[in-house]
């Protein structure tokens, strides 16, 4: 599944995020914990060039912990700090945050763009921080977070952020909260599936019995238990196309003469594991650790 993306909010987005970016001391990229690679965008990557980064693995209570800590190392690892005292440019923090801790996100999140950024002397001198990530991934509801109040409107679908605002802590730092973006071509297969599947693709753009399908494979190699207790099966069907009719089956998605309505059973999947309610699941491991690739196929 290749996505091609040309609307045109994105593109004004792109220009807001180019022409802000130098005056920004730290990028705050928000990404999702479930597929941290798969959620970063190149665009971001692009435009930041050497700026110290953090990097923010939200909605890290719906993902794999083991996965998560094995993220962390290596995102930092891949930009370490430099040596011998020299600025922090290109370094990347990362640290994951979930709905459950506001506190720990205001406290830590500050603290690291403060280590991050250069030292500012004389009045009116603050920290400026821009947060960027792609569409539903969390930007809107991290600020409302360090905000400590409702100052950035906030959804469960993709492209809710129309446009750029900027908003200063109690601390005295500025933060600029932007539109998510995705990059115009999405060429990695998989990582056009991951997206899908968690949800930063508006589901007007994709065909649900193919992202379920590609789901469906990932869980049973990865997190068959999980299945096994979401939809009660002693037997694990071997196939994804099996999974879904089975899930189907189960949850009286059934046509007029007893075949299943597979658009709804993949819907059903799909929501489950978007909602958390299939447990903690990573759709994407770090490099080092064996990660399941590929797409199920039927058999």
């Amino acid at each position: 599944m290749s996505i091609q993306w040309y609307p045109g909010h994105m593109t004004k987005a792109r220009r807001a995020i180019a022409e802000s970016m130098p005056s920004q001391d730290v990028i705050i990229e928000v990404l999702d914990a479930r597929m941290p690679r798969a959620s970063e965008n190149p665009v971001v990557a692009e435009l930041r060039g050497q700026k110290p980064c953090i990097k923010v693995l939200n909605k890290s209570d719906l993902a794999d912990p083991a996965v998560t800590k094995a993220w962390l190392r290596h995102l930092e690892a891949e930009h370490p700090a430099p040596s011998g005292g020299a600025p922090a440019g290109g370094q990347v923090l990362a640290i994951a945050i979930s709905a459950n801790q506001s506190s720990e996100a205001r406290r830590r999140i500050p603290e690291l763009c403060k280590r991050l950024a250069p030292p500012k002397n004389g009045p009116g001198k603050v920290v400026r921080a821009m947060i960027v990530g792609i569409p539903n991934v969390g930007k809107s509801t991290l600020i409302n977070t360090l905000m400590e109040r409702k100052v950035a409107k906030v959804g469960d679908e993709p492209a809710v952020t129309k446009s750029q605002q900027l908003v200063t802590l109690k601390s005295g730092m500025a933060i600029s909260d932007n539109p998510g973006i995705l990059w115009p071509k999405i060429d990695d297969e998989a990582a056009s599936f991951r997206l899908a599947v968690g949800g930063a693709i508006p589901d007007t753009a994709i065909d649900y019995q193919s992202v379920a399908h590609f789901a469906a494979g990932y869980f049973l190699r990865r997190y068959p238990e999980l299945l096994a207790a979401r939809y009660k099966l002693t037997d694990l069907p071997t196939t994804a196309a099996a999974l879904i009719e089975e899930i189907g089956r189960r949850r009286g998605c059934l046509r007029s003469g007893g075949s299943v309505d597979l658009h709804k059973a993949s819907d059903i999947l799909v929501h489950d594991f978007r909602a958390g309610r299939l447990g903690r699941i990573s759709l994407e491991e770090p490099p080092g650790l064996e990660e399941p690739s590929g797409i199920e196929e039927s058999a």
